[in-house]
């Protein structure tokens, strides 16, 4: 089965809902989005709605950048995913690297998290990845096949076929360095091969894997001309509408 491509902006803490806007409609205007490749934004959450609103039923889809595990309750600047899905989100943001780190997050956390999603029957994008200690210590295998066993205990068949991975080496997210596309490529057929001993061959040929960490117009082709990097997660450059639909038009 040929998967099909995935092109994902994360806009961390950037764009006002009018930013948002103006994004959107610039890139609805856009060529890239007649191509064969599917494209998901993940905005702040206040700017969910007005893009929910924008995106209705066009070719982007919407995302949230976190969530609380719990579906309500007295968790002051909490936002639950019901209450995301509800703004017309369909994917959520989980286990980024960012959230590991500055906000120490555990993978117990991750794993409660992308359980929430799935109950509210949204996709989980899982971040996962290494820090620049790991990977100079040679240690990108033992952490990966461990985020991948904490984060996804117990999902079934079903569940994990709902389920995208995207493999962000930490010491590549906004530091500028990119993992060569070789490296990037061991590492993800590393990942398929860890879930296939877990789910099995056909939901491991079936799962999309991103790559994400300093993705650019300038190195996009070569990172997706990997055979088994299905799209990537963009940070910097899906900030601009014109640099995020060249790496759309890249992509198809």
């Amino acid at each position: 089965m040929t998967r099909r491509r995935l092109i994902a902006g994360n806009w961390k803490m950037h764009k006002t809902p009018d930013e948002t806007e103006a994004f959107i409609r610039a890139l609805l205007g856009d060529d890239a989005l007649s191509g064969n490749v599917d494209v998901l934004l993940f905005p702040p959450f206040t700017s969910l709605e007005r893009a929910g609103r924008l995106v209705g039923e066009t070719k982007i889809a919407l995302g949230a950048q976190d969530a609380h595990p719990a579906p309500e309750g007295a968790f002051t600047g909490g936002v639950s995913c019901g209450m995301i899905a509800a703004c017309g989100c369909s994917f959520l943001l989980v286990g980024h690297s960012e959230r590991r780190t500055v906000f120490g997050e555990s993978d117990e956390l991750v794993h409660r998290k992308l359980r929430a999603a799935l109950a509210a029957d949204l996709r989980p994008v899982l971040c996962i990845g290494e820090s620049l200690d790991e990977h100079e210590a040679g240690e990108t295998r033992a952490k990966v096949t461990f985020q991948l066993a904490a984060d996804l205990a117990g999902l079934t068949e079903e569940d994990i076929r709902h389920v995208v991975i995207a493999y962000e080496p930490i010491w590549a997210i906004g530091t500028g360095k990119t993992a060569t596309p070789q490296a990037a490529q061991e590492t993800i057929h590393l990942i398929r091969r860890t879930l296939a001993s877990h789910f099995g061959e056909g939901v491991a040929g079936d799962l999309r894997i991103l790559y994400g960490g300093s993705v650019k117009p300038k190195n996009a082709v070569s990172l997706l001309e990997q055979e088994d990097i299905d799209g990537a997660l963009i940070g910097g450059a899906s900030l601009s509408a014109e640099s995020f639909a060249q790496i759309i038009a890249l992509a198809g």
